[in-house]
């Protein structure tokens, strides 16, 4: 019986002794945290002699006004050209917040919401360019882990979203409500934490 008994506090001492190390090294964010995040999406395809390429890149800054809420603001720039020589330039900011359930743990869900505006100019080949401006408002759910101290990988998968774009010089506007929580609209970044 004395050997399982200290068989048992050993087994717990070292759990215990796991844990600490494993909180230890895994800081987290917490309450005043700093960090910058970005990513960057690139995509082509081609079709005979057909190419569109589009290119966007969006760095943000953020802040932890609380244990669980941090606010961002960001840009976006982005660039893209189609089969039929339409150029496309888009250069918008947002601003929103996120929610981390688990913010000092190496994982955590987030729910992230936030407001944009973004003005695209459209160039088609030969012919005159037409300028677009639009608001959106977006919620998406994501995740946060940490890979360093320092850095952590962060992912969205999907939004409830709603845009209005409108031309210049148009008389109505385009709305768009959209709601996918699939996997063909998934969102990657890096994050470092001052």
């Amino acid at each position: 019986m004395k050997k399982l008994l200290f068989t048992a506090a050993i087994a717990v001492l070292g759990f215990t002794n796991v844990n600490a190390q494993e909180e230890a090294t895994t800081t987290g964010f917490a309450k005043g945290d700093l960090f910058v995040s970005g990513s960057v999406g690139f995509n082509s395809s081609k079709t005979g002699d057909a190419k569109s390429n589009n290119l966007n890149f969006s760095p943000s800054v953020g802040y932890f006004i609380s244990e669980n809420i941090a606010l961002e603001v960001n840009l976006m720039i982005g660039s893209g050209e189609d089969a039929v020589d339409t150029k496309t330039t888009d250069l918008g900011a947002g601003l929103g917040a996120t929610y981390f359930f688990t913010p000092s743990n190496k994982f955590s869900f987030t729910v992230g919401a936030g407001f944009g505006y973004a003005n695209s100019k459209v160039e088609p080949d030969g012919g005159s360019e037409t300028k677009v401006d639009s608001f959106r408002f977006a919620v998406a759910p994501g995740v946060h882990y940490f890979i360093s101290d320092k850095f952590a990988l962060r992912a969205s998968v999907g939004a409830l979203s709603y845009e209005s774009a409108k031309a210049d010089g148009a008389d109505d506007a385009t709305n768009d409500f959209g709601l996918n929580i699939d996997l063909s609209d998934i969102n990657f970044g890096l994050v470092y934490k001052f």
